[in-house]
């Protein structure tokens, strides 16, 4: 059984002391030739930020990536807009 597509996550991460205030998307996103497409945008809060799109063969490909690089930004102190950030 093919693994749920995740719904698009938008994590944050501030810190004051720092001067930082960034922001790390995620989302996926089928393409026309059936394949899976990975979309990562970053930058700082209030700006556009850069975007790369990764493409998979397969959905399950996809969805462990995504799960992957959810994983380390929040291992690095992003957390989701609505959770508590420490």
């Amino acid at each position: 059984m093919p693994k749920p597509q995740p719904e698009p996550l938008h994590l944050h991460r501030i810190d004051a002391a720092r001067n930082m205030r960034q922001f790390y998307a995620l989302s996926m996103q089928p393409t026309l030739f059936g394949e899976m497409s990975l979309i990562r945008n970053w930058g700082r809060i209030g700006t556009n930020g850069q975007t790369m799109v990764q493409t998979f063969d397969g959905s399950a490909e996809a969805v462990e990536a995504f799960g992957r690089l959810e994983r380390a930004k929040r291992r690095r102190g992003y957390a989701a807009a609505d959770e508590k950030l420490s």
